[in-house]
């Protein structure tokens, strides 16, 4: 089973969008840890290794997401966790190609259909196990 960390970093008070895409994941077969709102990086890591999921999906609205992703990412990799990392929320086009060289596998943008997300987890785990 694909065990999910959906997060909400930062002071973003909007979380309507992280609890539908982790109802959509958990009603595709996944085991999903919803975070909760206002997470700091090193609370978004240290849930990722006790939960021990595969892929962590951040979600924010809030326009920090240079800030946050940089210092999520540089967490995870200090802790030597190897997950997938997805982002979600309003991220403007020309932020994704540093987001990405940062180690965000994509970006799920306003209006993303549900099974795109359910598909792309599905391939990026199965990819990644083989």
């Amino acid at each position: 089973m694909i065990r999910v960390l959906i997060a909400k970093p930062g002071l973003d008070g909007h979380d309507r969008g992280a609890k539908f895409v982790a109802r959509v994941l958990r009603d595709a077969g996944m085991e999903v840890i919803y975070s909760g709102l206002r997470q700091t990086p090193e609370m978004i890591t240290e849930a990722a290794l006790q939960e021990d999921v595969k892929v962590v999906g951040l979600s924010i609205l809030s326009g920090a997401h240079l800030d946050l992703f940089p210092a999520i990412t540089a967490q995870l990799k200090e802790k030597g966790l190897d997950v997938i990392v997805v982002a979600g929320g309003i991220i403007p086009e020309e932020d994704i190609p540093f987001l990405e060289q940062l180690g965000i596998s994509t970006v799920f943008g306003p209006g993303t259909p549900s099974q795109e997300i359910v598909d792309y987890i599905k391939s990026a785990v199965t990819e990644e196990r083989t």
